[in-house]
């Protein structure tokens, strides 16, 4: 037997053994997927860093913005693989870092007297394990502000694409406050029961309380419902929870307002706005007016600009953009102004949306 011959049998063996072991290799990945998933308890208390302690009252005009950061990595050139975009990281963690402090900075030039931020990751391959959870709450303390952070994202090493893994995820949505912020809870979203969940993850809301001066308290939530879901129908019955709490919080006399991101079309039809012609994407669906029928609760948002764009490619102006960022207020809240602030996507896939508002008497 030549040594040629000997060189291909071997070869031939180690292509079987990778063959045959291939189907276990998957099999045991997918049995670590599922096993590695935990969902976080419902009604869980969160912690408020600061010390704060100034009330909020009646007749004054306060501001709230709310910002999916986009994990500091959506600058303009960035397109997201679950997109049908190309990118799974950011480009380096030094652009991402540079991306971060300029949010860092806009964020102090607004000085919104309450702030409601969206996927903020605290440890995450696709951000190079940056804290950008502690960055943020280090710049928001050293401007006289709370913060509380739930967590809405612990994925398992996803080991797609495999051109680049997205890996694994710690990510969630912050809070910050320019009046003191007394308790706060973490409140559980109803997600699919299907695989699907795997990218969806731990859903939820934050509530976080600030007194009055006179006795009742402001009610803020701050939410990012569903996106890569198999119809968009789970992000209403998210909703309708989220809406039942609120309603709940208004009878006892308190003021509610709610911020994020709702992904779903809040104008209804953007197209119509934009001027761009509408796609059909699963998730962007019109929220049902029925929802709102009989509650002292109204969704506002802006139409002078998209808050969100498509990222299946370089942001570019022939792109698909809506608005699904914007703000939910019960009647007791005095709306004075909402508007989305056009950045052209600098920063993120989202521009930044702003509430003007007082609470009444």
């Amino acid at each position: 037997m030549t040594n040629r011959f000997r060189k291909k049998r071997r070869l031939l063996i180690t292509l079987l053994c990778v063959f045959l072991a291939l189907p276990f290799i998957v099999i045991g990945y997918l049995a670590y997927v599922f096993i590695a998933y935990n969902r976080l308890s419902d009604n869980l208390s969160l912690d408020v860093r600061g010390n704060v302690s100034d009330p909020v009252r009646t007749g004054t005009k306060y501001t709230v913005l709310s910002f999916n950061i986009g994990f500091g990595a959506y600058e303009p050139d960035f397109s997201f693989f679950m997109d049908g975009g190309t990118q799974s990281w950011a480009w380096s963690k030094d652009k991402l870092l540079k991306n971060m402090s300029a949010i860092q900075s806009f964020l102090t030039a607004s000085q919104p007297d309450f702030c409601l931020l969206q996927e903020v990751d605290e440890k995450a391959t696709r951000t190079y394990k940056v804290n950008e959870r502690a960055m943020l709450e280090e710049s928001f303390a050293a401007n006289g502000r709370d913060t509380v952070f739930a967590q809405n994202w612990d994925s398992p090493f996803l080991f797609y694409p495999l051109t680049q893994p997205h890996g694994k995820s710690v990510s969630g949505i912050l809070t910050a406050s320019r009046f003191g912020i007394t308790s706060a809870l973490r409140r559980s979203l109803p997600i699919e029961d299907s695989v699907i969940k795997i990218v969806d993850l731990d859903r939820c809301y934050s509530v976080s309380r600030v007194p009055a001066e006179n006795g009742r308290e402001l009610v803020l939530y701050n939410v990012h419902m569903s996106a890569y879901t198999s119809d968009g129908s789970i992000a209403t019955e998210q909703l309708r929870l989220l809406l039942d709490d609120m309603t709940a919080e208004y009878e006892k006399g308190n003021y509610v307002i709610c911020g994020g991101d709702f992904n779903k079309d809040l104008l209804g039809d953007s197209s119509q706005y934009f001027g761009i012609p509408g796609q059909e994407y699963s998730w962007a669906q019109p929220v049902p007016a029925e929802l709102f029928e009989g509650l002292p609760l109204s969704l506002v948002s802006g139409t002078n600009a998209p808050s969100c764009r498509i990222a299946d490619a370089p942001y570019n102006p022939q792109q698909f953009v809506l608005t699904v960022d914007g703000f939910i207020t019960s009647d007791n809240v005095q709306v004075l102004d909402v508007s989305v602030i056009d950045t052209g996507f600098t920063y993120s896939d989202h521009n930044p949306t702003q509430l003007t508002f007082t609470l009444l008497q």
